[in-house]
C-alpha cells in the first residue's frame, strides 16, 4: 500500500516557475510519475521516475523545462517546473506503482496524489 500527497500548486505568469511535491509512504521501490488533467482533456504523462531512480523520462511537451528527481530520505517526488506556459495550466497528480509496462499509461498505477491545481496566466 503506498499513501501519495501532493503539494506545491499555485498560480503564476507565464515564464515563472512552480515545484510540486508527492510525498510518499510505503516501503520498497517504486515507479512513480506525474501525470496532468486540464478541463476536458484526458490525463497525460509529464515526467516519469523509474524505481531505482537511474531513469527519467519526460513528455515532449515539458522537455527542458521540467525536472523531476526524489529525495529518497524523505521519500518525496518533485517536479521543477521552469518557463511555465499557459498550456501547463491542469490539475496535476503523482502516481505510483511497484510494476508498470507503460510509463504513460494512467492505468498502470495502482495509486494516486489528491492532485494540486497549477494556473498560469499569460
Amino acid at each position: 500500500q503506498v499513501r501519495l500527497t501532493n503539494s506545491g500548486g499555485g498560480s503564476v505568469q507565464a515564464g515563472g516557475s512552480l515545484r510540486l511535491s508527492c510525498a510518499a509512504s510505503g516501503y520498497g521501490y517504486y515507479h512513480m510519475a506525474w501525470f496532468r488533467q486540464a478541463p476536458g482533456k484526458e490525463r497525460e504523462g509529464v515526467a516519469a521516475m523509474d524505481a531505482d531512480g537511474s531513469t527519467t523520462s519526460y513528455a515532449d511537451s515539458v522537455k527542458g523545462r521540467f525536472t523531476v528527481s526524489k529525495d529518497n530520505i524523505k521519500n518525496t517526488l518533485y517536479l521543477q517546473m521552469n518557463s511555465l506556459k499557459p498550456e501547463d495550466t491542469a490539475m496535476y497528480y503523482c502516481a505510483a506503482d511497484w510494476f508498470i509496462a507503460n510509463r504513460w499509461e494512467p492505468d498502470e498505477y495502482d495509486y494516486w496524489g489528491q492532485g494540486t491545481q497549477v494556473t498560469v496566466s499569460s
